[in-house]
């Protein structure tokens, strides 16, 4: 882990939760390390877990609003030209449109924990407009689990918590697999009430 991570993580510890949800929020780090370093915090006694699942969540939702916002108001064009700055780059955009226009808005809660397009798949739902209600309760219902299960783990590892990306490895598998099938379902179900109606 680099010298400049470790700086944020120290600098973030001392806020507590606030901390959590700032590191969430800005995304300078991943997800994994912040809340695995939250994890760390627990462990040591310094957060408690129900107060550091709750940074997390309000911490990972407002993030993926910022960009949900930013394809409401400024479009593609606005995030082709400042989303590398959020290590947004493209063909994520392309990738997370493409998704959207398939899956539907339920692709907003499975595509949360797949790589690549976890983070841009709130892009094509603020340019379709989405409801920002729809979109808020299907990020908060992908974003729980996602805290839950590396502030566990950080916990759990708590002064190797620093190799939480090996020790999820197994954990995050099942995951994915998980929100895919339970995606499949939802647009299952909605295309045979599309073909009934």
């Amino acid at each position: 882990m680099t010298e400049f991570i470790k700086t944020i993580l120290e600098f973030l510890s001392q806020l507590g939760y606030l901390g959590i949800a700032l590191g969430l929020m800005i995304e300078i780090i991943p997800s994994e390390i912040v809340l695995g370093y939250g994890g760390y915090m627990i462990s040591q006694g310094h957060l408690n877990f129900v107060g550091s699942v709750i940074a997390g969540t309000v911490g990972g939702t407002i993030a993926q609003l910022f960009l949900y916002w930013a394809g409401y108001y400024g479009g593609r064009p606005f995030l082709e030209k400042y989303g590398k700055y959020v290590l947004i780059k493209k063909k994520h955009i392309d990738l997370a449109e493409l998704w959207f226009r398939k899956y539907g808005a339920g692709v907003i809660f499975s595509a949360r924990f797949i790589p690549v397009v976890r983070h841009a798949i709130s892009i094509p739902a603020g340019i379709a407009k989405m409801p920002v209600s729809k979109f808020t309760l299907y990020t908060v219902t992908a974003v729980l689990p996602w805290t839950i299960l590396f502030l566990y783990l950080g916990k759990v590892l708590g002064s190797n918590w620093s190799h939480i990306k090996e020790f999820a490895q197994p954990y995050v598998v099942p995951t994915i697999i998980a929100a895919v099938v339970l995606g499949a379902i939802y647009f299952l179900i909605k295309k045979t009430k599309k073909t009934t109606d």
